[in-house]
């Protein structure tokens, strides 16, 4: 089974124009990205897909491979897509965001394992225990699964509602990394916006709206994604006090 992780990082930003190269301890955050996506076993290739000439040399000049992609992809799923269409020999595209500079390299190992002990699986990804904070905030996406540990629903509203508060209530943050056989990512990119996916603005929804299946793994990873200055100045105060 070949495996590869791409990363896309697009230039622009409305909250933190120019994110992929601002720095985090004397590294561009692309850098950060790429060399713990390096760290995993299980990806014969690490790939930065890039639609900026910028974010495309500071790549290769720290030694690392990117690819240059369109700018008029309407989402990250297609901008994936048109990196797996350049590697017909893959068989698990891992989508690694280009904004998660403290990603553990062995969840990465663990979605693509995922693909070795169900033959039949198409799509995965994570989930981690979600802070009571966080509830309320729409930008921390909730999940529910099933007792196999398939996605039922994402939503930026809690998920379950608490109608009896007991210890079986639990929220989940959807931590943003994907897995995909590389057939099942090219027929995900094809298919049309749905209704839950405009309403909620995500764009997984889509996938459960056609009628397939997520495969959720859990994690205790509670990773930084630099949206803003203020993420940006967190990690910058982890990674510096390293």
């Amino acid at each position: 089974m070949k495996v590869i992780c791409v990363i896309p990082a697009r230039y622009a930003s409305t909250r933190l124009p120019g994110k992929p190269l601002k720095l985090i301890a004397g590294k561009p955050m692309i850098q950060r990205v790429y060399e713990q996506a390096k760290k995993a076993k299980m990806p014969a290739e690490v790939i930065v897909a890039t639609d900026d000439k910028r974010v495309y040399d500071t790549v290769l000049a720290f030694g690392g491979f990117a690819c240059m992609t369109r700018e008029d992809h309407p989402n990250g799923t297609s901008r994936l897509a048109e990196v797996a269409e350049k590697f017909p020999d893959a068989d698990v595209i891992v989508n690694v965001q280009g904004d998660e500079p403290m990603i553990p390299p062995e969840i990465i190992d663990r979605l693509a394992e995922a693909f070795q002990a169900e033959p039949g699986l198409q799509m995965a990804t994570m989930k981690t225990l979600m802070q009571e904070s966080e509830y309320s905030d729409p930008s921390a996406v909730k999940v529910i699964t099933d007792k196999n540990g398939y996605a039922l629903y994402f939503s930026r509203s809690l998920i379950p509602y608490p109608r009896n508060k007991t210890e079986l209530f639990k929220v989940y943050k959807h931590v943003g990394i994907y897995a995909y056989t590389r057939t099942f990512l090219m027929q995900y990119a094809a298919m049309a916006s749905t209704p839950l996916e405009q309403v909620e603005s995500l764009e997984q929804l889509r996938v459960l709206e056609n009628g397939y299946k997520i495969k959720v793994l859990e994690s205790d990873f509670r990773g930084i994604g630099v949206d803003t200055q203020e993420d940006l100045d967190a990690v910058n105060r982890l990674l510096g006090g390293k």
